[in-house]
């Protein structure tokens, strides 16, 4: 992933995109294991928590991997980590997140 063009040299501004972009599918990837078909059981979910740990400084504005999985998804809660990486393979954050996820009955 990248930010769609050159941002300013402001540090925390990278941080904080990161920290933004971080939750997009973090608590998603706790739902893969159960194979779950989107067009037929529409979910709820809900974050509990989001955890970031910046290792080192990063540009949003250059690739970096952003590698997910899920250690348990058991009793309507998930709970997924992930880590990012430079394109030259540095860990530059890690992130945890745990959360809520129902079958929409409505």
């Amino acid at each position: 992933m990248r930010a769609c063009g050159d941002l300013p040299e402001d540090p925390e501004l990278h941080r904080n995109l990161l920290a933004y972009v971080s939750d997009y599918e973090l608590l998603g990837t706790a739902t893969l294991p159960h194979a779950i078909d989107f067009s037929s059981k529409p979910l709820l979910m809900a974050s509990l928590d989001h955890a970031m740990w910046f290792h080192h400084e990063v540009r949003v504005d250059q690739w970096l991997l952003y590698m997910m999985d899920s250690t348990i998804s058991t009793g309507g809660r998930g709970l997924s980590r992930g880590q990012v990486f430079t394109r030259d393979g540095v860990l530059v954050a890690s992130t945890a997140q745990e959360g809520v996820i129902r079958i929409w009955k409505g």
